[in-house]
């Protein structure tokens, strides 16, 4: 997630508590779908992916406007 960024992500993880919690949030996630894809019924599992999907493109526009900054 966000490679070619790694650098802003990891300012950003440790200046910014709120990234930080929405990426601590969109890891257990991501673990949680890997673990139990098999065992969920696809109804379950496709609300966990579109909240991972939500919690991603949250960090994508705290990201951008980080990242605005720096030009």
């Amino acid at each position: 997630m966000f490679e070619d960024q790694l650098q802003a992500v990891n300012e950003l993880l440790k200046s910014n508590p709120k990234f930080r919690e929405l990426y601590d949030q969109h890891d257990a996630l991501r673990t949680e779908i890997d673990e139990t894809r098999h065992v969920r019924n696809q109804f379950d599992l496709e609300r966990l992916k579109k909240e991972k999907l939500r919690i991603k493109d949250l960090m994508a526009v705290m990201l951008a406007s980080h990242t605005a900054g720096d030009n």
